[in-house]
C-alpha cells in the first residue's frame, strides 16, 4: 500500500471511531430516558389504579345510600 492509501485508511478508521464515540453517547442517553419513560409509566399506573379504587369506593357507598 502507498503511503497516501494509508493516509486514506487512518482517516477512515478515525472516523469510525468518532462515529462509535457518538453513538455510544447517544445510546446512553437513550438508556437514560428509556428508564425515565418506565419510571413514569410506573408512577401512572399507580395513580390510575388508586382512582379507580376510590372510584370504585365511591360507586360502593352510592349503592348503599340508594338501598337505605
Amino acid at each position: 500500500m502507498s503511503n497516501l492509501e494509508w493516509m486514506a485508511l487512518e482517516s477512515k478508521i478515525t472516523e469510525l471511531i468518532k462515529l462509535c464515540d457518538s453513538l455510544s453517547e447517544e445510546n446512553k442517553a437513550m438508556r437514560a430516558q428509556q428508564e425515565n419513560w418506565t419510571k413514569e409509566r410506573a408512577r401512572l399506573i399507580e395513580k390510575n389504579e388508586l382512582a379507580k379504587n376510590r372510584v370504585e369506593s365511591m360507586i360502593g357507598r352510592l349503592k348503599t345510600l340508594n338501598q337505605d
